[in-house]
């Protein structure tokens, strides 16, 4: 009876995205809207979050079209500061470009670039305090560069060798840096974020005056951590910034597959409550407006901030990824928001505070510096040169105090080793 009741309906069909450019096909990006700079309202940052959800539908830019600071996002950076931002905007990527090179020349296993992303985590470590605690993803290494990490540092922990202080236990480019105020990343996704939060309810409940931040892309907005990372926040009004990096692929999906065909990333921010901000991710001025208002929001007990950064993976998701076999070879170049180096770089020259003949003897200069760091840094060792730690440092590291089941372990594998008679280091 209820399947004749049902008869003059028609049937249901299930919706899967799909991208709209795949290899071989001409990119046309007409149909991405970009609001004009300098459109976008600017809150006062003890505003109710309910007083601007008009902000996550739209996009925060400050560069103009003549490479222009303008509206009221205008962070009004001074020319030194703006320098010294695109200096490390061109050393993360001179960094990225030489560790791609160390991976396909066999000296570490992987690497994950940031190529285009460059004006994300840069500005950002630029708007944060330096010890507000950062909780990253994998494609972050901006904010080690800004804040000062030792390149050597970081190549050891990438070569996995004998100056790793994670004594080789972590996968390429998952940092850690207490020094810095800089998270263990972790490759499984989005585990930054409920612990970015707990963090910040900790600070908050100790009175403390720092803030957490934590980072992860766009296709990770679907994984039960996000949100469950965004219920406590609300709840609490954890200090808090959770940055979304939309830069339109996970490792083979669009966007598509995470939501973006139904609303924008930023939007997800209307439903916890909370103040979300949708930002132009290759326009470094923007990014660190967004981040400094947000930090302030978080500071003065105004609770988080879920800004979602418009950008776009110029290059494979890593050293492991081809993305030719997924996606139109003409994205990168087509991409309506430029290049966020050279957009920052055209400000500078037009305000006649930088030059071309200035950027390229930079590009040089930094480039030196990471070539530099990589012949120390292998003096240490690379992929295939042997054990670099001693074996038995393998138990260490991962409780306090090594509980007796695993000294136990460690005694039975030191013993076995010795009577196999091979050659192995001991601590």
């Amino acid at each position: 009876m209820a399947d004749a009741a049902r008869s003059n309906l028609p049937p249901l069909a299930l919706h899967v995205p799909e991208p709209k450019f795949r290899p071989g096909d001409t990119v046309d990006f007409a149909d991405v809207e970009i609001p004009a700079a300098g459109a976008a309202r600017r809150p006062d940052t003890a505003d109710d979050a309910r007083g601007f959800t008009d902000l996550v539908y739209t996009m925060v830019r400050v560069l103009d079209e003549d490479n222009r600071a303008v509206g009221p996002w205008d962070p009004k950076l001074s020319p030194d500061t703006l320098r010294r931002m695109l200096r490390h905007m061109a050393m993360v990527r001179a960094f990225d470009e030489r560790m791609f090179r160390a991976q396909r020349q066999g000296k570490t296993s992987f690497y994950m670039k940031s190529l285009g992303e460059e004006a994300v985590a840069v500005p950002q470590a630029y708007a944060l305090d330096a010890d507000d605690m950062c909780f990253p993803s994998y494609r972050q290494q901006g904010l080690l560069i800004a804040r000062g990490c030792p390149l050597v540092d970081m190549m050891n922990q990438i070569y996995s060798n004998r100056g790793d202080k994670l004594q080789g236990k972590q996968l390429p480019i998952m940092y850690s840096e207490k020094r810095f105020s800089f998270f263990s990343i972790s490759g499984n996704l989005t585990t930054q974020y409920p612990q970015a939060v707990g963090w910040a309810m900790a600070s908050a409940s100790k009175g403390d005056t720092r803030i957490a931040a934590t980072w992860c892309g766009e296709g990770s907005t679907a994984e039960g951590d996000f949100h469950s990372a965004l219920t406590f926040a609300t709840v609490y009004r954890a200090p808090v910034i959770f940055n979304v990096v939309n830069n339109q692929w996970a490792i083979s999906s669009f966007s598509g597959f995470a939501g973006a065909e139904a609303t924008t990333f930023a939007a997800r921010a209307v439903g916890y409550g909370i103040a979300g901000l949708r930002v132009d991710g290759n326009d470094a001025l923007a990014v660190y407006a967004a981040t400094q208002w947000a930090a302030e929001r978080a500071r003065t007990n105004a609770g988080p901030t879920l800004i979602e950064h418009f950008t776009y993976r110029a290059e494979g998701h890593s050293t492991s990824d081809d993305p030719s076999q997924y996606r139109s070879a003409g994205e990168p170049t087509a991409w309506p928001l430029g290049d966020p180096i050279r957009r920052l770089k055209d400000h500078l020259i037009t305000i006649g505070e930088w030059d071309e003949e200035r950027q390229a003897a930079m590009d040089k200069e930094v480039a030196d510096e990471v070539k530099a760091a990589q012949k120390e840094a292998e003096k240490n060792g690379i992929l295939g040169h042997g054990l670099h730690q001693p074996l038995d440092t393998l138990f260490d590291g991962v409780f306090e105090e090594m509980p007796w089941h695993l000294r136990e372990q460690q005694a039975q594998m030191v013993a076995e080793e010795t009577e196999s008679g091979r050659p192995w280091d001991r601590k």
